[in-house]
């Protein structure tokens, strides 16, 4: 079934003189490993609507692939390491929010604290430390910082009865707490990608995310456009335009309703409405 297209993208396809036997132009994203899952859904209804065909390159450093001209428009967190230098140096426009995937809490299929279910993350910390179930620390940067963030409104409960920290980050952190039993944080969807691995290979993994939800677990992402004043190539025009789709309230409302592969929950959260309303309708 043919998704409706709303006023500001039906706009867009008018604006891009599009039809359906226009001549396909190449947009080119540069993304985040994160978004592609969620940009995969998205992208065939900005393509019947304009004449672009839009490519991703993935990978965890986007925007050398902006400073090297294979890239209109960058997607990657607003924290990542590149995106404070892109802007300043002027090799991008300014960022425009839009959306945020998020952290969770995993644990035991067992759940001996009995945190499944719960959406106060910090909640979840003080029933794990109360009732002795072990926290593995995953050593991944903002999981680090989250899990400080969490410890301390959790009433900073004494680590040594209930936490442990074995120095690992990512799947090996994730690979341990399966081992062990424990909980850890880790992002939702190199987590869900992980299980399908394990899955595929004849290994399940007796681990599942137990809390979802909290709004701290969220991290947010932007949309950069590349200067074309600064950067050779760059097709403005249609960055702008897929700018627009991604912040128009259709395109918003599918973020908010997407689902992964065999979750319910959540995982993907709207953010345009943080930019300023004027910025929304101006491309």
């Amino acid at each position: 079934m043919r998704i409706a297209m709303s006023a500001l993208v039906a706009l867009v396809f008018v604006t891009l003189g599009s039809s359906p036997h226009a001549q396909p132009r190449l947009l080119r994203l540069a993304v985040v490993n994160t978004p592609d899952v969620l940009l995969d859904a998205l992208i065939p209804t900005f393509e019947q609507a304009t004449s672009y065909d839009v490519v991703l390159e993935i990978g965890e450093e986007p925007y050398e692939a902006a400073r090297a001209g294979r890239a209109d428009v960058v997607i990657a967190h607003w924290g990542h390491h590149g995106t404070q230098a892109f802007i300043e140096e002027g090799l991008g426009r300014w960022p425009r929010m839009v959306f945020s995937n998020q952290a969770v809490l995993i644990g035991p299929t067992s759940d001996p604290a009995g945190i499944r279910g719960l959406t106060d993350a910090a909640a979840a910390i003080r029933r794990i430390a109360d009732r002795g179930g072990e926290f593995l620390v995953n050593n991944a940067r903002t999981e680090r910082y989250l899990a400080d963030v969490l410890w301390r409104i959790a009433g900073s409960p004494p680590k040594s009865r209930w936490q442990l920290d074995l120095g690992l980050a990512d799947q090996r952190a994730i690979e341990t707490a399966a081992q062990r039993g424990a909980y850890t944080l880790w992002g939702i969807v190199p987590f869900v990608r992980f299980l399908e691995q394990r899955r595929q290979q004849g290994r399940p993994v007796a681990l599942e995310p137990l809390v979802v939800g909290d709004p701290l677990f969220q991290r947010v992402m932007v949309s950069i456009v590349v200067n074309p004043a600064r950067i050779r190539g760059v097709d403005e025009e249609g960055a702008r335009a897929f700018e627009s789709f991604l912040l128009d309230p259709s395109t918003q409302a599918r973020i908010r309703q997407f689902r992964h592969h065999g979750l319910l929950h959540q995982t993907w959260w709207p953010a345009g409405r943080h930019n300023a309303g004027t910025e929304l309708t101006e491309f």
